[in-house]
């Protein structure tokens, strides 16, 4: 039964599409002979707004990319530096990501780069990882591929290719971004104003500023590119080849986002849930909406084997989610229609959906081993109050900046730029439209096949309805951690424009408002012209000055002290060394260098972050014997203190290393209100630097400038004064 109800549906699709691309051609020619206008004159008149709009699509995508490349030239004075300069600007997690990229193009051959990877013991000392599936790689094989097979070698320098290829990748983004905007309002207009927006406000929608080779960085250019296909195949004025375009642009997109980066099914578990209430309130045709879940249960399928069997892929609430969704289809395609049973399911449908979903989900955890990503369950608890830790790693990733609640000056940058009243304007607008539908829906009145301007519904646009749900989700989760801004923002750019260029949504507003002295068509054509218009010149003439400003400024980034440090390990340190200090240090060490390291700034592996919290206690007040023990338990040979660490005033006293290493330690004594450190052993980092005993007995100190001090890791302990 069940197999002969897919064969009638896709059936019933096929002769759909074809309807639909017979009755297109007939229409519109009516609609022309009505106003007069030729086939032919119409069919220029639409290819020159394609050929045009994709031009300005192209062109910002292309614009923004050289930008982003001048704007990191004038930061870092790239060009004139030498390579050493050059990957010291890589920071923390970049650097271990650039540092493998190295490798793979110093490797004989890509398959022995790739095995040598695949089975590392050259980076973290007693510790054999599979760097491509742990740190998800693929863009470094990617990137190595390209850079070998196109013969770039005597062209361009690794570097400068690796940075374009992410510079590239942003130009498609904002590209994706424009077309999403175009594709929703019919105007390119609406994705110039989507750009601008995106550029002015880059400080909150990138962190291309901040690090290069983030997996984010690589991932979300392909992410706005599936929205952007899945936005036209949401479509219902769809002819079928351009159906079939988006369907096969959603999949390959998708599956390509979930290979980037390690919490992309994550972010694909809140576009399912924006699809599967978009589903439930019957606003989009059904076998549209299981078509791209079964897209997301093949990406997961394929990138579990080819992610080296990744169980993280297994437990995710993605899969739960869909699965839950096809078992509950597959109910009501078995119960028959118009029985008591069948009536129950539609209306418990949510709930069921849920239930299946989180008992699927435990269930999973149960029977699949795993140990990805629990410190994230962890953090989330104490994140929400319902749970209290001393715990070094937890309190300090709870201090991070991108974990906190966004600031009030987000807020006011996005007010600045007329950014957040106008996607509050639009969300409110297409809310109460939306609302409206659904109630329709609830009373009996089937929604329009095709909405017309005059209409004045724009809530009953599957793609608007969408992207209502899905930026409002984002929004909920931006509002709770920073860092998901640089998820949110970018499609606030792109409703915002969208609205403001929107015909539909100015009718809708008249439509309610009931205007009678001006023809409210009119109107509303003129709104969606003029008031973008004024918006971009309001922009250009505040905007534009800073912006260029910021690219003819030449930028000093130079920090002598890592330069000399990191010359003195190449010059003086044995091969066979291993250095011990702060997980960001060493990423930077393992990049300069090539030597081993004993921690990376790495936060989805347990041991890792184990090891980064023991080694941190070089900032502690703990014994020197103490630290000795942990040092040579990683094989250490050198060790290498950071003044700025040691020495560091932050903004929020408990936030620093040392403190919330005190609070691990439990040497903080509260009295009176007040809280202090105390330990019979004075912090380590300051004792160290005093040369007595018995510190100089376990430690001998190498090199020092005004930032770094490097200590011997003595293998033969004397324990003369």
């Amino acid at each position: 039964k069940m197999c002969s109800g897919a064969a009638d549906l896709r059936q019933r699709k096929k002769q759909n599409c074809t309807e639909t691309d017979k009755m297109a051609p007939e229409e519109r020619n009516k609609e022309n002979s009505k106003l007069g206008r030729s086939p032919k004159y119409m069919l220029i008149q639409r290819f020159a707004k394609l050929f045009f709009g994709c031009l300005a699509a192209v062109t910002s995508g292309m614009m923004y990319a050289v930008y982003l490349s001048t704007y990191h030239e004038r930061k870092f004075w790239f060009s004139s530096r030498q390579e050493l300069e050059r990957e010291i600007t890589f920071q923390g997690d970049s650097a271990i990501y650039y540092s493998f990229y190295k490798e793979l193009l110093k490797a004989p051959s890509f398959e022995r780069g790739v095995y040598e990877l695949t089975h590392n013991n050259k980076t973290i000392s007693l510790k054999t990882i599979n760097a491509v599936q742990q740190m998800t790689l693929y863009p470094e094989l990617i990137a190595s591929v390209l850079y070998q097979a196109s013969g770039s070698e005597e062209v361009i320098e690794p570097v400068y290719f690796y940075i374009g290829i992410v510079f590239g990748l942003q130009g498609i983004y904002v590209t994706a971004l424009f077309v999403t905007s175009w594709v929703m309002s019919g105007t390119w207009l609406a994705g110039m104003l989507t750009v601008a927006w995106f550029i002015i406000n880059r400080t909150d929608t990138t962190r291309i500023d901040y690090s290069i080779p983030s997996r984010e960085n690589w991932a979300l250019p392909y992410f706005a590119c599936q929205v952007a296909a899945l936005t036209g195949y949401l479509k219902k004025t769809l002819n079928c080849s351009a159906e079939k375009f988006c369907y096969l642009l959603v999949s390959a997109s998708t599956y390509t986002f979930m290979m980037m980066w390690e919490y992309s099914h994550y972010l694909l578990f809140v576009q399912a849930v924006s699809l599967f209430l978009l589903d439930s309130f019957a606003l989009a045709q059904t076998e549209k909406v299981h078509e791209v879940y079964k897209i997301y249960l093949f990406s997961l399928f394929l990138g579990y084997l080819l992610q080296f069997e990744n169980s993280a892929l297994l437990v995710s609430p993605l899969l739960s989610l869909v699965a839950a969704l096809m078992l509950s289809k597959c109910l009501q395609m078995n119960m028959k229609k118009g029985t008591f049973m069948s009536r129950l399911l539609k209306i418990m449908h949510i709930y069921l959906v849920l239930t299946i979903t989180v008992t699927l989900n435990f269930l999973l955890k149960m029977f699949v081993p795993h140990k990805e990503n629990e410190h994230l369950l962890k953090f989330i608890e104490v994140k929400l109050g319902l749970n209290t830790t001393k715990n070094f790693t937890m309190n300090w990733l709870l201090c991070q900046e991108s974990l906190q609640a966004p600031s009030q000056d987000f807020f006011l940058r996005l007010t600045q730029s007329s950014l957040l009243p106008f996607y509050i304007l639009v969300l409110i607008i297409c809310l109460f439209s939306v609302t409206q539908v659904i109630f329709r829906t609830i009373c009996g009145e089937p929604l329009k096949e095709t909405v017309k301007l005059e209409d004045g519904r724009i809530g009953e646009r599957p793609e608007i309805v969408y992207h209502v749900i899905h930026t409002i989700l984002l929004g909920c989760l931006a509002m709770c951690l920073e860092g998901m801004k640089y998820l949110w923002t970018p499609y606030v750019c792109m409703l915002a424009a969208f609205g403001v260029c929107s015909p539909e949504l100015w009718m809708t507003l008249f439509k309610w408002l009931r205007l009678k002295a001006v023809h409210p068509i009119l109107l509303a054509l003129i709104l969606s012209m003029a008031v973008p218009t004024i918006i971009g010149f309001s922009l250009w003439k505040e905007f534009f000055p800073r912006i260029m400003t910021e690219l003819s400024e030449l930028q000093e980034f130079y920090d002598p002290d890592t330069v000399e440090l990191m010359t003195w390990i190449k010059r003086q340190a044995p091969v066979t060394a291993v250095f011990a200090g702060s997980p960001q240090l060493m990423g930077a060490i393992k990049l300069c260098t090539g030597w081993m390291v004993s921690s990376l700034p790495l936060y989805n592996d347990d041991d890792l972050l184990k090891r980064n919290e023991n080694i941190y206690q070089i900032y502690s007040k703990r014994s020197a014997e103490d630290i000795y023990k942990i040092l040579t338990s990683y094989k250490a040979n050198f060790l290498v203190i950071e003044d700025s660490i040691c020495n560091e005033v932050g903004p929020v006293r408990g936030c620093r290393v040392k403190d919330l290493l005190d609070i691990a330690n439990g040497h903080v004594v509260c009295e009176e209100g007040d809280s202090y450190a105390y330990s019979k052993y004075g912090r380590f980092c300051h004792e160290i630097k005093m040369n007595y005993s018995p510190y100089v007995n376990y430690f001998t100190r190498v090199y020092w400038n005004r930032s770094y001090f490097v200590y011997r890791i003595n293998t033969v302990i004397s324990f003369q004064s």
